[in-house]
């Protein structure tokens, strides 16, 4: 009788996906945009290029102490929804309703119109069509990819593994160009303005944008319902893959700073660009300008992919309309989901008002994380006495760390920014009386 009550998608997941596809997720979920815009920022708070290099690599070192914490939860815990789940198993429903409300229902959707619209940006300038054009680029690109999706989890890592091999290609002319431009110049790039000292709060407030270009890292936990031998694949893919991303971003930013220097990568708003400019002229910049298209397509992919499973197991769960929790039984692919997570980033992306909603959204997004991993020590202490596939090094050092810096940096936005990062409070707090609707609405406690 309890069975006929529970809902059930009409399929399941199949585990398609090998570490090669599973760490080409990892890196075309963190690499978009952000490292051939984020540097300049970085730079303009600073007072060095030595400085930039050592916030990159605290940034990639704290990314890689959560990255580990996500391979263990995702090794435990197997399955489509991610943190969603391990909210749901360790705090109860509304947790992981305010996840879901706010990761797949805003910032997913959110954050895909706003990288389609920068992918559309790029495309439209390399073959020359005028303005007009952009919204309805970004729109073909996000249709293009919800179709490919459509036909399972396969067609659409197919279509991720050859964009980020393109973008790992974009990053390594931007790492040989910035070397060729150096011509012993490093030096002079990395020694501190004595002039121009940078306070410490301010400096501690560079670590901002960089985190921000670091996150994505969770996009494989959405998917670990359709990862091969997932307890010993989801370790190893996140751990290579993350540490190949923090890799490509110190070794951009060192090229940024060789050839542009730190005044110029400062004062630079496209540095990508102006760095293959010095180099081969305007024709340099379009190259890189493919390039970033590549990028920011491959994004797009795997957010839309990673948010519509967080979508179907909330339909599934009983937490969103049922219909969205169906698994097509021919191609196992969420259809529904993809469409409607589709469907809401174009409206997004016609709205233009996606740049609001991914400012109101990044506390949430970085809150979620520090909560995702705060389930770790529910999980160690629930289930001590049963062997784990893979244990976090460092246990409790690398959670704690995690967890505390995020808050900090979470306090500091709020400091920096309150207006943002109370509208992002303010989101998920909306989400509270949405569940209680919702609980009541199926005739179940809120509670």
């Amino acid at each position: 009788m309890v069975a006929a009550m529970t809902t059930e998608p009409s399929a399941t997941y199949v585990r398609r996906l090998g570490i090669w596809d599973a760490a080409m997720i990892v890196i075309g979920g963190v690499i978009g945009a952000g490292i051939f815009r984020t540097p300049a920022t970085v730079a303009e708070r600073t007072g060095s290029g030595a400085q930039v290099l050592v916030l990159w690599a605290i940034g990639g070192l704290l990314t890689l102490a959560g990255v580990l914490c996500y391979a263990e939860l995702g090794a435990r815990r197997p399955q489509a929804g991610g943190p969603y789940i391990y909210l749901r198993e360790a705090f109860g429903k509304l947790p992981a309703f305010l996840f879901g409300w706010t990761m797949a229902l805003i910032n997913y959707p959110g954050s895909v119109a706003a990288v389609a619209t920068t992918f559309a940006d790029y495309f439209c300038a390399v073959i020359g069509l005028p303005l007009p054009y952009v919204k309805p680029v970004a729109v073909g690109a996000i249709a293009f990819i919800v179709g490919v999706n459509l036909f399972g989890i396969r067609a659409g890592a197919l279509v991720q593994n050859i964009f980020t091999v393109l973008k790992l290609l974009a990053i390594a002319l931007l790492v040989v160009v910035g070397l060729v431009l150096a011509r012993g110049h490093l030096g002079l790039a990395l020694a501190p303005d004595v002039a121009h000292p940078v306070p410490p709060m301010a400096f501690l407030g560079a670590l901002l944008p960089v985190l921000f270009a670091y996150g994505g890292f969770h996009y494989l936990n959405d998917l670990a319902g359709e990862v091969r031998d997932p307890q010993r694949t989801l370790p190893r893919a996140l751990g290579m893959g993350m540490a190949g991303v923090v890799a490509c971003y110190v070794l951009v930013n060192f090229a940024y700073l060789a050839g542009l220097g730190h005044a110029g990568l400062a004062s630079s708003h496209a540095p990508a660009a102006d760095l293959m400019r010095r180099l081969f002229g305007e024709r340099g910049a379009t190259v890189i300008a493919v390039g970033i298209a590549c990028s920011t397509f491959g994004y797009c992919n795997i957010a839309i992919a990673g948010g519509a499973r967080v979508l179907q197991t909330m339909g599934a769960d009983g937490m969103f309309f049922s219909a969205v929790g169906r698994i097509e039984p021919r191609t196992r692919a969420p259809q529904i989901a993809l469409a409607v997570l589709g469907l809401w980033a174009i409206v997004l992306t016609l709205s233009g008002t996606f740049g609001q909603l991914l400012d109101y959204t990044t506390v949430g997004e970085w809150l979620a994380h520090a909560f995702a991993i705060a389930t770790l020590f529910w999980y160690r202490r629930k289930f001590f006495d049963q062997p784990a596939p893979y244990r976090v090094p460092l246990y409790p050092l690398l959670p704690l760390l995690f967890v505390c810096v995020v808050l900090g940096v979470i306090v500091a936005t709020a400091i920096h920014t309150p207006r943002d990062a109370g509208m992002s409070l303010l989101i998920i707090a909306l989400g509270v009386p949405v569940y209680a609707l919702w609980r009541w609405r199926q005739g179940r406690p809120a509670a």
